[in-house]
């Protein structure tokens, strides 16, 4: 059912495209010729924030939904309406807040794009959908943001997919000083440039007055690098000072309109990921430039402890994030199981909240009658329980090890999981190799109610009779389950693990041959928190080749 709707919204200001556009594009260019900064780009000064924003900053947000909304564009749009919100509008739903993502239709990007040819009904129709996407979000109570990609690529010329074969965009060929080349062969913007960090901001500010938003999200993960390599840590402070500008402009949006604008940041999912690709998350926070840190968008394994550590004093929300369309490698459009044990994970480590990004918005009857492809029932199921330690608690989860690899559209960290730990190469010689798993449960507590904690070992290349040592707490773990024919359709090995995305449509190798080995686990021996496993071939036979460990699970079955 739809949620009342929270006190002190305003009217949306109803915006012709073409007249926003237009505007943008003469007031950045405007200002950049005048040499006019929204803020003082050097200024170091913690910035003071109202009580009133702090209770903002405070709003319950168990699962923020990051979604992109520029698919089955030009339908019924009250249709339309009713697709994006299904999820949300269910009775049980724990999702309190939606970011909408509208990047790729070139909106924020640039001035003077074209227009995508699919919403030509709407406009006729006299829809201003982005206002209405604003207006029935606030209309929920739901929390609504504007999700900005801070570099995108270049799009086709109707707004759909990477121009991967096109030209750059015009308005790149007119300023190639703004850009540097990198993966991406058109360029990505530079934001050691200040032109390019004025322009940005005054796109921003244009959003922040037409539009009735919460907030607005810097998703730095769209994309990296954003400075130059390698020197991105050396000109950090250039970020930094972009953060500062957006955050000043927010400010004096918010101070006229009588009401908060948040900020919020997506940053890699560790501090050493922030080192690589410039993002001085530490001066962010002393200087009081953000109040919400999207930590990571595909990896299990994000480091709350450590932007805990270094937002300390501040009022910063954490907030790890769950990406089902470019997921952690082998894990695309998982069982429920596997979700509760991320996101039990995270809410252990002390998450403020959590966010999904990719994932479907509707059930599959809805996205058929408007041409969008299903996502799995889990999606559906998580919205309702992942939102919660509460309504996790007592329920089946798989705990795993993340995979490398799978995110080649960014030169630096993130996304790209590249310190992942598997896939491992086990020692010929019988060397132990220490990987660590975590558990949100206190297994040993729940032994009494657990009907079984099972370790699972994927692995390739094992030659026939092979036998595998696995210890875990110090003691040896009882073989229970071995299968030599097993089949997983998102593994690939030895042929080179393909990039993420896709159809998620994963075909069976019927000559694949993986081997499966199932170990008992006495729940007493389960930490919660991180648990170290130590694996080793035992008596290993002679083959010649690699045994590689593919996949490290625990799974944790409760009784009924």
């Amino acid at each position: 059912m739809p949620r009342s709707n929270r006190t002190g919204a305003q009217p949306v200001r109803r915006l012709d495209r073409r007249k926003f556009l237009q505007r943008a594009s003469a007031t950045s260019l405007a200002m950049l010729a005048g040499g006019h900064s929204p803020a003082a780009e050097g200024d170091q000064t913690p910035i003071e924030l109202s009580e009133e924003h702090r209770r903002a900053v405070d709003r319950r947000r168990r699962i923020v939904v990051q979604y992109d909304a520029y698919n089955a564009l030009g339908i019924d749009f009250e249709t339309w309406i009713q697709y994006r919100f299904a999820y949300a509008d269910e009775p049980g739903s724990q999702i309190d807040a939606l970011w909408w993502d509208i990047g790729p239709l070139g909106l924020a990007p640039y001035p003077a794009v074209p227009d995508n040819p699919k919403l030509e009904p709407w406009r006729k129709a006299g829809i201003d959908w982005v206002g209405r996407l604003v207006e029935e979000t606030r209309k929920r109570g739901l929390e609504v943001f504007w999700s900005h990609r801070v570099s995108e690529v270049d799009l086709n010329p109707d707004g759909q997919g990477a121009a991967w074969k096109g030209k750059p965009h015009p308005f790149k060929q007119q300023r190639p000083e703004w850009l540097f080349k990198t993966w991406w062969p058109h360029g990505l913007w530079s934001y050691a440039v200040p032109e390019v960090r004025r322009f940005k901001v005054d796109v921003l500010r244009q959003l922040a007055e037409a539009y009735d938003l919460d907030g607005f999200q810097l998703d730095f993960a769209r994309h990296v690098p954003c400075l130059p390599p390698p020197r991105q840590w050396e000109l950090r402070h250039h970020v930094t000072r972009f953060v500062r500008m957006v955050r000043t402009m927010l400010l004096e949006v918010a101070e006229r309109r009588k009401r908060p604008l948040l900020l919020a940041a997506r940053v890699p999912r560790n501090l050493e990921g922030c080192h690589v690709d410039g993002f001085d998350v530490a001066a962010w926070a002393q200087g009081n430039l953000v109040d919400i840190l999207t930590l990571g968008t595909r990896s299990m394994d994000v480091d709350v402890a450590g932007y805990r550590g270094v937002t300390a004093g501040r009022n910063i929300k954490l907030q790890p994030c769950f990406d089902d369309h470019h997921a952690t490698d082998g894990y695309r459009y998982p069982p429920i199981e596997f979700f509760r044990g991320v996101f039990a994970n995270w809410w252990q480590q002390g998450a403020d909240g959590v966010v999904t990004f990719n994932w479907s918005n509707a059930p599959p009857e809805l996205c058929e009658k408007v041409g969008a492809k299903p996502g799995p029932a889990s999606q559906r199921q998580a919205y309702h329980e992942v939102g919660s330690p509460e309504t996790l608690a007592g329920k089946d989860k798989t705990f795993a090890v993340e995979r490398r690899g799978g995110y080649p559209w960014a030169e630096g960290f993130f996304n790209r999981n590249d310190t992942a730990p598997l896939p491992v190469t086990l020692a010929p010689d019988g060397k132990p190799t220490t990987l660590v798993i975590r558990s949100s449960d206190d297994l040993a507590a729940l032994a009494g109610s657990l009907k079984q904690v099972t370790l699972r070992a994927i692995l390739f290349g094992a030659p026939e009779g092979q036998e595998l040592e696995v210890r875990l707490g110090g003691a040896v773990l009882r073989p229970l389950t071995r299968d030599p024919m097993w089949k997983d359709p998102q593994i690939f090995s030895p042929r080179p693990q393909p990039a993420s995305g896709g159809s998620g449509q994963y075909r069976v190798n019927p000559a694949q041959k993986l081997l499966r080995l199932d170990f008992a686990v006495v729940p007493e021996l389960c930490r919660v928190g991180e648990n170290r496993v130590e694996l080793r071939l035992a008596e290993p036979a002679e083959s010649g080749g690699n045994v590689v460990l593919e996949k490290l699970e625990v799974h944790v079955d409760c009784a009924r």
